[in-house]
């Protein structure tokens, strides 16, 4: 099935050919070789336009982590085991390490039975439905994210987001069943996590946690909603309402969106960290 006309060409370019990708990055060196652009402008340039292609279903942005700090995850929901499969490896050839979140019984059979490079390391998080495979070394470790569960049904979106956090390189910690309901639990976890340079605060039913916690704390923190609960605010929705209407002021990232939270408080501490050590 032909989908793009002749005359749509021209809105193409975004996702060069392997040989005008070439082409554009030969043409950003000779500008860094005639001294038109400095060194960190021409690797920015060319992070820029760099992915690589798998088959017909996929282009791997594996230049994602150098360009923006956060790496590309893979989500195994929704896609064929083989190209699963696939992407998985070559993702790991090109960076080192992959993400996979959301993964099925199904899937993991096909990911277990990869032949990986010597000593990989294949890690499966049950409760998170992640799998992350690693050739190389994690970035070393940087910043520290605190991560609360409101209820113990709220673990598994929890722990999406503490695996992407140590997989950035942070340190992590994890404190659960610690709402609202029983507010007492609380505070002797935050004393164990005043240090921390972000929080991720993973509520749902009515999702009151992340706007006590932030009333409480320096660092940013982090709302994230979980679709436990059930009637009319069911599925997650009465907790993102609520954090998004709170009063303490915090971010808040979409309903059971485990790897955007961890990505983002990872991002966060490891910045300031960075800075830290500058000065």
């Amino acid at each position: 099935m032909k989908i793009f006309s002749e005359r749509d060409k021209p809105f193409m370019l975004m996702a060069p050919l392997p040989d005008e990708k070439m082409e554009s990055n030969r043409e950003i060196l000779e500008s860094y070789r005639r001294g038109e652009i400095s060194l960190e402008e021409a690797l920015k340039q060319i992070r820029v336009r760099d992915y690589r292609t798998v088959g017909e279903v996929a282009k791997l942005d594996i230049c994602r982590s150098n360009r923006i700090g956060i790496p590309e995850a893979i989500l195994a929901e929704g896609k064929d085991k083989s190209d699963l499969l696939a992407i998985s490896l070559a993702h790991l050839e090109e960076t080192g390490s992959v993400i996979i979140t959301r993964v099925s019984s199904e899937q993991l059979v096909v990911l277990r039975s990869a032949k990986l490079p010597p000593k990989s390391v294949f890690e499966h998080n049950p409760r998170a439905r992640t799998v992350v495979i690693r050739s190389a070394d994690r970035p070393a470790q940087a910043g520290r994210v605190a991560i609360l569960a409101a209820g113990t049904a709220d673990i598994p979106v929890a722990e999406e987001a503490r695996v992407v956090a140590e997989e950035m390189g942070c340190q992590v910690l994890r404190e659960y069943d610690v709402g609202v309901a029983g507010i007492h639990r609380l505070f002797p976890c935050l004393e164990r996590m005043a240090d921390a340079d972000a929080f991720v605060v993973a509520a749902g039913r009515e999702g009151t946690l992340p706007a006590v916690v932030a009333g409480l704390v320096n660092a940013p923190v982090i709302g994230l909603p979980v679709s436990t609960g059930y009637g009319i605010g069911g599925g997650g929705k009465a907790a993102l309402y609520s954090m998004l209407q709170s009063c303490s002021v915090l971010t808040v990232v979409n309903v059971d969106a485990g790897f955007v939270a961890g990505a983002y408080a990872a991002k966060i501490a490891r910045q300031k960290a960075h800075k830290e050590k500058q000065s």
